[in-house]
């Protein structure tokens, strides 16, 4: 409980992995939307359909990449407090 009250422990990357579980939805639920939409068209627009079927392919590997960039600068963090951890144990041992 105390590294969550002085923020060492990072509660964010949970949240991302929701985050992306949840864009995943959005992005098939839409997809499938754009279809229906297409294909209920009273000029059957073929366009709408074509676009729904991106949208189930592209949305969830753009979902994928953007929570992937968030991850990364959280890694980072970890990475540097490691770091700084090591650094700080060496000047007390060399003193």
């Amino acid at each position: 409980m105390d590294r969550f009250l002085s923020f060492d422990k990072m509660v964010t990357p949970t949240i991302i992995k929701i985050i992306f579980w949840v864009g995943v939805v959005m992005s098939v639920l839409s997809g499938i939307g754009t279809i229906a939409a297409g294909i209920s068209s009273p000029y059957g627009s073929g366009l709408g359909v074509i676009m729904g079927l991106l949208t189930l392919v592209i949305g969830p590997l753009l979902v994928r990449v953007y929570c992937e960039l968030l991850i990364i600068f959280f890694k980072m963090h970890e990475s540097l407090k490691r770091i700084e951890t090591q650094l700080s144990s060496q000047q007390q041992s060399q003193e």
